[in-house]
């Protein structure tokens, strides 16, 4: 029987140090300020912005969010992102994606300060994820990073394997695994033999978005399997990419979906956001 690793646990313990540091920053009178642009009326999306909303409530930070019109023209958007550039009450800024199919997502992302991109994904950021010089990290690999050492798990020699090589995601994930000394395969859907080498493998992060796609039969006994996807099936059930039920007598530890990576998410944002006012506030170079 694997060990569930409980995401709402370290969520709320990661938080708390938050909250504690973002208390010590209030008395030198800096409040983080995270700012989050919405185009659109995705119902998904305004979820998010609204978790992202609690959430700096909770912690006690500064937050506003841009609700902006799902036929906004990029010019317009793009001045937006440049009017909280230069605010110094906005140390975090975040494009919620996907933007309307009209909209070019890689100049927004590359015009946003490269020390106010607490999603990490500005051009100058993944690079410093590539050399190991990070100051931010991508919030779900992020996440995973933060449950993995919180469960005392040693990565170091062990052999890890990342279904999927998205750019939020996957390939960051591998990377931040590498940076561990684990040895790390990239499988996607031309991979051959996955189910193989799924089964070689003492880590197993799965990050492909496909309900319950890693099966028993790919998991081997002992094995330390991260569920990253989140499904809605027909039925409206929410489920991951790993076939829990069966999956969870042979893992030795396993992330439940919901309430695994999921919840360490938001808590990751608002831990870069953090660092982001320590940064810009010359508290953390």
């Amino acid at each position: 029987m694997a060990k569930i690793m409980d995401g709402k646990l370290v969520s709320e313990y990661i938080r708390g140090k938050i909250k504690d540091e973002a208390s010590a920053l209030k008395t030198r009178n800096i409040v983080p300020g995270l700012a989050v642009i919405l185009v659109g009326d995705d119902p998904a999306s305004k979820i998010y912005v609204n978790n992202k909303k609690k959430a700096c409530e909770q912690l006690g930070f500064y937050s506003e969010e841009h609700l902006l019109p799902a036929d906004i023209s990029q010019e317009d958007l793009m001045a937006i992102v440049q009017s909280l550039n230069v605010r110094s009450d906005i140390n975090g800024i975040l494009c919620q994606l996907p933007l309307p199919s009209h909209l070019d997502v890689a100049p927004v992302i590359e015009a946003i300060n490269p020390l106010k991109d607490v999603d990490a994904f500005h051009p100058v950021n993944v690079g410093r994820i590539m050399t190991g010089d990070f100051k931010f990290l991508p919030c779900t690999p992020a996440g995973v990073m933060e449950m993995i050492e919180y469960y005392g798990i040693n990565v170091d020699g062990k052999s890890c394997c990342v279904i999927g090589r998205s750019d939020i995601v996957g390939k960051p994930m591998s990377m931040l695994m590498l940076h561990k000394n684990a040895t790390v395969t990239i499988c996607h859907s031309h991979t051959k033999n996955l189910k193989e080498i799924c089964r070689a493998a003492d880590i197993i992060v799965a990050a492909i978005g496909h309900p319950r796609f890693v099966t028993a039969d790919m998991v081997k006994p002992g094995a330390v399997v991260i569920d990253v996807g989140i499904n809605r099936l027909e039925t409206g059930k929410i489920c991951g990419d790993v076939d829990f039920d069966n999956v969870e007598p042979i893992a030795s530890y396993i992330t439940p979906v919901p309430g695994g990576v999921g919840p360490m998410t938001i808590t990751m944002l608002m831990k870069n956001t953090l660092t982001a006012a320590k940064i810009q506030n010359l508290l953390d170079k």
